[in-house]
């Protein structure tokens, strides 16, 4: 499925620019992180869910946030996870980014089940594999931008790394991001979608398998929404794994595929990406009663 919406095509990254938006972000010779393992797209799968099902509560106050769903992420993909709000989609983003464990089922990251890990284990999980986009941003606001970034390589350790290593590899992220200029400024210095790149940067300097992005441009402006999508698009294309949660067809339009879901089941792997768009405004109303019969043909 190819891209529609905002981006369309990598030639219109071009346009993007020359509309005002940030050209740092269009720089694909430092578009790298030195050493980062982004492997050829779709030669495994990343993710695998096996009949995940998430209950909380017993008996009839039990609430059934995922009921048996299953859905595969392969390397390279850029996936949207779609669904009203109560459609199961943050519980299933927390069991997929290792929050939470699932009630049942199996959750299989890079070939390793692990469902029934301990919390500590999880944590290290985490922290090396998995990178997180918040909608929030999260970000810490006594740390500068270069500090903020570095916090997922101090909870590592160092690993025998030197600190001023770290803080290195940290501005490193954050020119990637088109912020090398920001680097020793607090959140509260920053724009909004300044404060978002920040936060991507953290999610890349571990040099992660996985990016997960929770509605990452729900607190932004359109314009700074289209600068995110823009970039996430570029690091999609130096071969990131990105699957981002969202309520929004506009954004979920913008990835190669979409995952929707509803009532905590998955109602398709592939819903078409002009569907989405056309469930826009209707989609989501009260309880999300529309979803099924405006966005999913068949």
């Amino acid at each position: 499925m190819g891209n529609n919406g905002r981006n369309g095509n990598n030639g219109n990254d071009t346009k993007r620019a020359g509309n005002g938006r940030a050209s740092t972000i269009r720089k694909p010779a430092t578009m790298q992180l030195g050493s980062v393992r982004w492997a050829d797209k779709g030669q495994d799968h990343v993710i695998e869910a096996r009949r995940l099902a998430k209950v909380y509560g017993k008996g009839e106050l039990a609430v059934h946030a995922l009921r048996a769903v299953d859905a595969t992420v392969d390397r390279g993909e850029f996936v949207a996870i779609m669904g009203p709000s109560g459609s199961g989609k943050s519980t299933l983003m927390n069991i997929l980014g290792c929050l939470d464990r699932p009630s049942d089922g199996a959750y299989i990251l890079e070939g390793e089940d692990v469902s029934g890990l301990s919390k500590e284990k999880l944590a290290g999980i985490r922290n090396r594999r998995i990178g997180f986009v918040f909608q929030s941003y999260n970000l810490l606001p006594r740390l500068t931008a270069v500090k903020n970034v570095m916090l997922p390589l101090l909870y590592n350790g160092h690993e025998g790394h030197e600190d001023a290593e770290l803080e290195e590899r940290a501005i490193r992220a954050l020119e990637l991001v088109g912020l090398g200029n920001r680097i020793d400024h607090c959140p509260n210095e920053l724009s909004g979608g300044q404060q978002q790149r920040v936060a991507i940067a953290r999610a890349l300097v571990n040099e992660p398998s996985l990016i997960l992005a929770d509605e990452p441009t729900g607190n932004l402006d359109t314009k700074s929404g289209d600068e995110i999508m823009a970039l996430l698009h570029e690091l999609h294309r130096q071969g990131a794994t990105i699957v981002m949660v969202t309520h929004s067809a506009t954004d979920a339009a913008e990835a190669e595929r979409i995952i929707a879901l509803r009532d905590g089941e998955v109602v398709s792997h592939d819903l078409d990406v002009a569907a989405a768009s056309r469930a826009d405004s209707v989609a989501f109303t009260a309880g999300g009663a529309a979803f099924g019969s405006a966005s999913i043909g068949g």
